[in-house]
């Protein structure tokens, strides 16, 4: 069967298209996105701004007629943290429907991070024994780890690389008093929650996500073109000398640069600084890079529920 997935993160809404059937590879068939950066169209009434809910109601639109056009049997849509913090989201989420015929279903960061916990389990499969995964979005981190296909611990931290990066990161390249003081926060943010992980432990920390692929990239791993199979790693030392040399540039420079999106590199350097601080206090020296990461958890999810009918 065909499924679509519409994926309403905080920078992008990514409509995914894939050949698929319970027990079989998700094959994709089709790719499309649209950067609207949800998450800084948040103003400062906590409310989704008119133009950012009209460019939402444009991109679903868009993607439902080429969901339509590529003739999917089922389209699963779902938003994420940008929708999900905004006090508006009820009335957008409303404005959608009626005008779109797509119903968003908005994901708690819990269920995030046990999706993408599923798509990296399946991914490294059960001879990685037990995962810890990691997952930085632009509202949001995600953390789980666990032995099974379900993860003993799921969490959400709002340590998102555009709300970070919105929020607590003045300048352009952001000062040094800006990228220590987030330092100090998002280690604080972390510590919260390391208690948990820790006691539950792990064989092998993953990480997904653009954020983390864009600085293993920049820390010398694989470009994309050589496929999602090819391995790759981000070490510790790799990501402080990364950090050593983007915080001093500005995003305009970033933009330029091998492996960064030009519309992420104005986050990069906050993404690099959670990063940095989550592998610190859990740790971890090094995390291999997955592929695969909550739309193909949906994708997987959706697979288990048609197999069970």
């Amino acid at each position: 069967m065909r499924l679509g997935v519409l994926d309403v993160g905080s920078n992008t809404v990514h409509l995914l298209v894939v050949d698929a059937h319970p027990g079989a590879h998700p094959w994709p068939a089709h790719s499309q996105k649209a950067e609207l950066r949800l998450a800084e169209r948040i103003g400062r009434d906590g409310n989704l701004t008119k133009a950012g809910a009209d460019s939402l109601v444009a991109a679903v639109a868009q993607a439902r007629a080429a969901a339509e056009r590529l003739e999917t049997d089922d389209l699963l849509a779902f938003a994420t943290s940008a929708v999900r913090d905004a006090k508006n989201s009820a009335r957008v989420l409303r404005r959608v429907r009626e005008e779109t015929g797509v119903d968003l279903q908005v994901l708690s960061g819990e269920a995030e991070a046990i999706m993408t916990f599923l798509a990296v389990r399946r991914w490294f499969g059960w001879s990685a024994g037990r995962l810890l995964v990691m997952d930085i979005g632009g509202g949001s981190l995600e953390l789980a780890a666990g032995i099974d296909e379900e993860p003993d611990v799921a969490l959400s931290v709002p340590l998102g690389a555009g709300r970070l990066t919105r929020e607590r990161l003045a300048g352009d390249p952001a000062s040094a008093a800006s990228v220590e003081a987030l330092r100090e926060h998002a280690e604080a943010e972390v510590a919260r929650t390391a208690e948990r992980l820790l006691k539950s432990g792990w064989d092998r920390p993953v990480a997904t996500s653009k954020t983390f692929r864009t600085l293993a990239r920049l820390a010398g791993a694989a470009p994309s073109n050589a496929g999602p199979r090819a391995p790759r790693r981000l070490t510790r030392t790799g990501l402080h000398q990364v950090l050593s040399f983007i915080r001093r540039i500005p995003s305009a420079g970033l933009a330029e640069i091998d492996g960064v999106s030009p519309g992420r590199a104005h986050q990069i350097l906050a993404g690099a600084v959670v990063a940095d601080a989550t592998m610190r206090i859990l740790g971890i020296d090094e995390v291999q890079i997955c592929p695969w990461a909550l739309r193909e958890g949906v994708i997987l999810r959706r697979l288990e529920v048609l197999e069970s009918r």
